[in-house]
């Protein structure tokens, strides 16, 4: 493993540390779990976004986290990012030479070791059962033995915040211990997440008063507020800013470091990554919510899917005009894109506008334009929703524009049955007869269920006049009944989700049954994506 701090960027790492410790405080999330080939991708990914310094895990206490480490040091080739490894001061009444989890700190090899400490009088007297005093010089023999052994050291004062209203005295002396015995960094950590921006401030500028030390802030964000905070410390003068890519972490998580970092550079114009990283934001956060295994959460500022949508028709009429009207940075700035989303409350605007997204100048068309607005209008009543199928509303764009929709087949009749015996699997068949090419096809296809047996059936009916069909994969089949109050009465919205390995589609369908909406969504996620790699319709 190779790291370095140098940056060929003109931005100091030291003058300001972005620490990224998604992979030990942010995998504590619930539900989340990261192989160690998952952590050493998201770090690759972290080293790409320009963070200075990332936190890889608790070696010897945490097996994983110790092989994470091992491989790192052979596997990793770093450009910007330097690994720390996190562990705690040593036990009470022993020596930090001789313990065994601080001796696994050294083993780990990494330039900088996180410690861990306590600076609440209460979590030192009744969870580490010490007394104050040994609890200091545990911090003051740790950071001296890890310094000596050549380690950069970081302290994480944990509970300061709460510590700091309960003794303000004895935590100002945690602090103390800690400079005093080497620590780079004495980082206030909100562990409980309870701090408001106001009180963040005012403790962060009495610590820097009081003990001259060089502090950072580790935010959670119990209160909503972990990034709030995270921005009042540092303009009360911390240097050093913890936090997780998408917030990810214990309960309901840490600051998230995208959104930290954003506000630094396009509010507070303090460049604190490499040029140019920040407009791989939301490319890297989303690829590392693939790596957790988690869905990007849609909302998330600068780098959500719908940080930059609009929907209301007054919205359009104003960013038609001007985009900044609506909009409070570039997108661009943080790798995102402006999306307007039709729905009933488009207006002309709306649809015009994301006419143009996808490539069609409707400037021109009033009347084209009013008969698509309208008929948005009409099938959202119907419980149709074009916000999530851009797929969709462009297949009801080109059919109206040129007075049918693309078909590269015409189906006949379709049915499906699923055979259920006791012992054994359901069974579903589906029959599909259509036209495509001049020739009529019937066709028969089985599945695991009713819509992957239509699916089948579909593609052996047409894959050997299309066989770019193969392309062509569903990844994502999400149903919503939309008026319960009728129960297994009620209508159905079905969204597909199609891909064709380079980008994709959600299309939409409306039935009174769920197969048949399915059937609507998946016909026409083929269609647009036969459309999308330039199938010609065979006659």
């Amino acid at each position: 493993m190779t790291s370095t701090a140098e940056q060929a960027s003109g931005v100091d790492p030291e003058a300001f540390h972005v620490y990224d410790t998604s992979l030990r405080d942010g995998a504590q999330q619930e539900g989340l779990s990261l192989s160690v080939q998952d952590k050493l991708a998201i770090s690759r990914h972290l080293d790409e976004l320009g963070v200075g310094f990332i936190e890889g895990g608790w070696p010897g206490a945490v097996p994983k986290d110790t092989e994470f480490f091992r491989r790192a040091r052979h596997e990793l080739q770093l450009t910007s990012a330097t690994l720390a490894a996190f562990g705690a001061t040593r036990k009470a009444d022993g020596r930090a030479a001789d313990d065994e989890l601080v001796r696994a700190l050294v083993d780990a090899e990494t330039e900088v070791v996180t410690l861990v400490a306590k600076s609440h009088v209460g979590h030192v007297e009744r969870a580490l059962r010490t007394t104050r005093a040994e609890n200091l010089e545990m911090i003051r023999d740790t950071v001296s033995f890890l310094t000596g052994e050549g380690r950069r050291v970081f302290l994480d004062a944990e509970h300061f915040f709460d510590g700091h209203r309960l003794d303000r005295s004895y935590a100002l002396e945690v602090v103390r211990t800690a400079a005093e015995a080497g620590a780079d960094v004495v980082v206030l950590c909100d562990t409980n997440g309870g701090m408001l921006p106001d009180d963040v401030r005012a403790i962060v500028a009495d610590v820097l008063d009081a003990t001259g030390a060089r502090v950072g802030i580790h935010a959670h964000n119990d209160t909503g507020c972990a990034v709030a905070n995270s921005l009042a410390a540092v303009d009360a003068g911390a240097t050093h800013m913890q936090g997780t890519v998408n917030g990810t972490g214990e309960r309901t998580g840490n600051a998230d470091l995208i959104t930290v970092v954003a506000n630094l550079e396009l509010k507070r114009d303090r460049a604190v990554l490499p040029a140019g990283a920040l407009q791989e934001s939301t490319r890297i956060a989303h690829a590392i919510s693939e790596l957790a295994n988690a869905v990007p959460y849609s909302r998330q500022p600068y780098v959500g899917a719908s940080a930059f949508a609009h929907k209301a028709g007054l919205h359009a009429s104003a960013i038609k005009v001007d985009p900044d009207l609506y909009q409070h940075t570039d997108p661009a700035h943080v790798g995102n894109d402006m999306r307007m989303l039709v729905s009933d409350m488009a207006g002309r605007a709306s649809v015009e506008l994301k006419g143009r997204e996808l490539g069609f100048d409707l400037s021109d068309d009033r009347e084209l334009v009013t008969r698509v607005t309208q008929r948005v209008k009409e099938l959202e009543a119907a419980g149709y929703t074009f916000e999530a199928a851009d797929a969709s509303f462009e297949l009801l764009l080109r059919e109206e524009a040129a007075g049918e929709r693309p078909r590269f087949f015409d189906v006949e009749t379709w049915r499906v049955i699923t055979e259920s015996r006791p012992g054994s699997e359901a069974i579903s068949e589906a029959t599909v007869k259509l036209r495509a090419g001049g020739e009529r096809a019937v066709v028969t296809g089985e599945g695991n269920g009713p819509v992957n047996a239509l699916d089948h059936a579909l593609r052996a009916a047409i894959g050997t006049l299309y066989p770019e069909i193969d392309k062509i994969e569903l990844i994502d089949f999400r149903v919503r009944i939309l008026d319960a109050s009728h129960g297994t009465d009620a209508v159905t919205r079905v969204l597909v989700e199609m891909t064709d390995g380079v980008r994709s589609w959600e299309t939409v369908g409306v039935g009174a049954n769920i197969i048949e909406a399915s059937w609507e969504a998946l016909v026409a996620g083929v269609t647009y994506g036969l459309l999308r790699q330039g199938v010609q319709r065979v006659s």
